[in-house]
């Protein structure tokens, strides 16, 4: 997807963010600039203490740039929003409730009340119940809707999370490492689930991986990050697979390896000579 003017959804600006410490200022990211498209998926990856989640929680609004500036839909990021949801990579559950009240939850804060934006009339708790059981349906957790967190599986956990954060009908879907705590398989599974719930909600989607494989398979575009501190924007990899994308099929083809290969040259390669010579 391009990056042109027309289709800027989320703009990021000559961003710096910079952290006070004991030890004096800490230059975390400097002359971050980069525009995502509407509908588009965009990974960032790095080494460890890149500033991937540093970014992330800039664009969701949980910190301000130290200079610089982001908007969303044309609007300044001044702040958290329910038009910007985030999935961490602890599903942050409250134990004590249900898979649906979980979900419920963060419903009834977005819809059951009057949005001022918009206008738009709160809803009653029929529509509110309906909205959570959709959600969870959309991850597949029908079943284990009256379930507490203690009672199911990480997986199923994280696919709470998710549920939760699409039931409020983000704009923006931000995951910071959603499936890094999980084993192969289940991430695997999540991965191939999330790839049809992108395709038929057309999220915007922003995520911080570690995991090369798992950057080329979901993407649109692989924004790779410097090593720390003062970390910006080392490379911008278009990934032109097509979609749907199967895994399996992909295992042999010469493009996504291709990709695959660039992103190892990038953080394996040109990341290490870039220490060594520091």
């Amino acid at each position: 997807m391009s990056d042109s003017l027309t289709t800027k959804y989320i703009e990021i600006s000559n961003v710096e963010q910079t952290f006070k410490t004991r030890k004096g200022p800490y230059c975390a990211l400097q002359n971050i600039n980069l525009n995502v498209a509407k509908g588009e998926f965009v990974a960032l990856i790095g080494h460890s203490g890149c500033g991937k989640s540093t970014l992330l929680n800039l664009i969701a609004g949980l910190t301000l740039p130290t200079q610089g500036h982001l908007l969303c839909a044309n609007r300044e990021i001044a702040g958290p929003g329910p038009e910007r949801a985030v999935v961490f990579q602890n599903h942050s559950l409250l134990p004590w409730l249900t898979c649906f009240e979980n979900v419920y939850l963060g419903i009834e804060r977005v819809f059951g009340a009057a949005n001022k934006t918009t206008g738009a009339p709160s809803e009653n708790k029929t529509q509110l119940k309906a909205r959570t059981d959709a959600a969870l349906a959309m991850v597949g957790l029908t079943s284990a809707a009256q379930k507490r967190p203690g009672e199911i599986s990480g997986g199923m956990k994280q696919r709470v999370g998710i549920a939760r954060a699409l039931a409020m009908e983000p704009k923006v879907l931000l995951m910071d490492e959603p499936f890094g705590a999980l084993d192969a398989l289940t991430r695997a599974k999540l991965q191939d689930e999330l790839l049809q719930i992108v395709a038929t909600t057309q999220s915007t989607v922003v995520m911080v991986t570690h995991d090369v494989d798992e950057a080329v398979l979901l993407s649109d575009k692989i924004v790779m990050l410097t090593n720390g501190p003062s970390a910006t924007i080392g490379e911008v990899l278009h990934v032109e697979l097509p979609r749907p994308r199967n895994r399996v099929a992909l295992a042999d083809s010469a493009q996504y390896l291709q990709y695959r290969k660039a992103v190892i040259d990038f953080l394996y390669t040109r990341q290490a000579h870039v220490e060594k010579t520091a």
